[in-house]
């Protein structure tokens, strides 16, 4: 493939590296250029474009990234269409990822050209979640390195889920005078629920004193009816020899290991009795947050085997989180404030296909539609809403007179939408942790679709990525948390937070309906959704 800046007269076929206008159409970044396109860019003026040729034997980006994701198309994983050079694999089950990483590595090793990312090993997942994503940097890619990928994918299995398999549980609950009836039938019900991913369930519950005779008797009578069994404690163990491994092995069983190297869930018993696993439970898990007993239990459901060794290699990303209720020293953690988005509505641009007037000032209910949207925004849970302009910046301010949005003026508008993205993100203040980045042609979007999405954001931890989606396909507003800024200074020409969004791994879906995808380029678009053109208002 060669790569660089060629006269347009012979750019037929080629790859265009950036979007490009000729005249008012215009021709996106990846698009292949036709003949009709170098006479409309010739009749244009523009001589000159920075485009990819392919050379015999490449492949483009997407076929690409099919032929790789299709090598690695495994038990319960299956990928989806290829877009921009990816192709994002999902589970079609819930389960446990499983996942080679020699393979991996492996792949990623034949050349910098193709990529592949993938889930933590033993990840549960739930069914659509996705999985791994092959990413073709380039626009092509040599046949031959693609034949290199495709046979280290065939040499076994890169990745797999191992679905979730309905088990009954046997559940002891140990008694001292010092425990409550309510804390044991609060661990029940969290049980229950803790056991809901996977569609397991409790059978049965017994409520021995905490003595090893009468738990090991407890024992054998749940391992006759179920295919686990889980104790809990009514005192911590502290030894091998303490109550709960004790009564697993006067009960005729065998424990394998007491401890493990993941905080919280250290003090998890794991054994068996007549082949099935009984566990004693670490009273971390008295609580729904995840812990260590998590790990192991879902592992064993998905009927993957876990030997004393696989307990003591969790050790490494064992570190889960701090507890507030353990006993000091411990460090404390302040309580977490909400998340602080604040809202970027995108007002800068030239408005190119709707012909002399200004798309952001047509009316929609008597309102200019820069007005309407910035008013959705100050009334949605956002921390601050900032409108970036350019175009026809005074028209605009009069237009959003009054309102508490702050404004910020983009001297480089007319380079395209990186511009104003990274306008807007400069002017955020120090303490927003995220930006929903809105643009301001779409009308139908809601004050409750804004605030979907920033509670969508806050679910995550404040880490995931937000996108609107429409009947699953991409759509607008996003959300990028803080930690991706710096990417967005990367950007450049008429190009959005589009590659971020799909470079990126952890990115969480927000079906909002047409809305998502609805937007207004052309008078005949604008007048669909309701808009009237006013032309004294350009």
């Amino acid at each position: 493939m060669k790569f660089g800046t060629i006269a347009t007269e012979g750019a037929e076929g080629a790859i265009l590296a950036h979007a490009t206008f000729a005249g008012e159409k215009r021709l996106r970044k990846a698009h292949r250029l036709t003949a009709g396109d170098v006479e409309d860019l010739l009749r244009a003026g523009v001589r000159e474009v920075i485009a990819a040729v392919l050379d015999p034997g490449d492949l483009n980006e997407d076929a690409a990234a099919a032929r790789v994701a299709a090598a690695l198309v495994s038990d319960h994983v299956e990928g989806r269409p290829p877009s921009t050079g990816r192709v994002n694999l999902h589970a079609t089950e819930a389960g446990i990822f499983v996942v080679d990483r020699s393979i991996v590595d492996a792949i990623n090793r034949v050349d910098p050209a193709i990529t592949l990312a993938t889930l933590e090993p033993y990840a549960a997942v739930e069914a659509g979640q996705m999985v791994a994503t092959v990413k073709i940097i380039p626009f092509a890619v040599q046949e031959g390195l693609l034949a290199r990928a495709e046979a280290i994918a065939g040499e076994g299995s890169a990745f797999s889920v191992r679905p979730f398999v309905p088990r009954s549980i046997g559940l002891i609950q140990t008694v001292l005078p010092s425990i409550k009836a309510s804390v044991l039938d609060k661990t029940a019900r969290i049980t229950e629920a803790r056991l809901a991913r996977s569609v397991s369930r409790v059978t049965g519950e017994l409520r021995p004193v905490h003595e090893v005779e009468a738990v090991a008797e407890a024992i054998r009578k749940q391992a006759r009816s179920n295919d686990v069994v889980l104790v809990f404690g009514a005192s911590a163990v502290s030894d091998e020899n303490d109550v709960v491994p004790a009564a697993i092995r006067k009960a005729g069983g065998e424990v394998t290991r007491v401890g493990m190297p993941v905080d919280p869930g250290n003090l998890l018993v794991m054994g068996s009795l007549d082949g099935k696993p009984v566990m004693g439970v670490p009273g971390c898990a008295r609580s729904p947050k995840l812990n260590g007993f998590d790990w192991v239990l879902d592992r064993l459901i998905a009927g993957i085997e876990v030997s004393p060794d696989d307990i003591g290699a969790m050790g490494v990303g064992g570190l889960l989180m701090e507890i507030p209720t353990r006993p000091q020293p411990r460090e404390e953690r302040a309580t977490r404030a909400p998340a602080k988005v604040w809202a970027i509505l995108l007002a800068a641009g030239q408005s190119r296909r709707m012909g002399p007037q200004n798309k952001l000032l047509a009316e929609f209910e008597g309102k200019p539609l820069v007005r309407r949207m910035a008013e959705r925004l100050l009334a949605s849970g956002a921390a601050g809403t900032l409108v970036v302009l350019g175009h026809e910046r005074e028209a605009l301010s009069n237009a959003l007179s009054g309102l508490e949005a702050r404004t910020v003026y983009n001297t480089d508008f007319a380079t395209g939408l990186a511009s104003s993205l990274k306008t807007g993100i400069r002017a955020l203040p120090p303490s927003a942790d995220a930006a929903l980045v809105a643009l301001a042609d779409m009308p139908g979007l809601t004050t409750a679709d804004i605030d979907r999405l920033v509670a969508a954001f806050s679910a995550s931890g404040g880490r995931s990525i937000i996108r609107a989606t429409h009947n699953g396909k991409r759509g607008n507003p996003v959300i990028l948390p803080r930690a991706l800024f710096p990417e967005v200074e990367k950007l450049e020409g008429d190009t959005g937070a589009r590659q971020i969004v799909e470079s990126a791994v952890d990115v969480v879906d927000v079906e909002l309906g047409a809305a998502a995808s609805l937007d207004v380029d052309t008078p005949d678009a604008l007048r669909a959704a309701g808009g009237v053109l006013n032309p004294r208002a350009s």
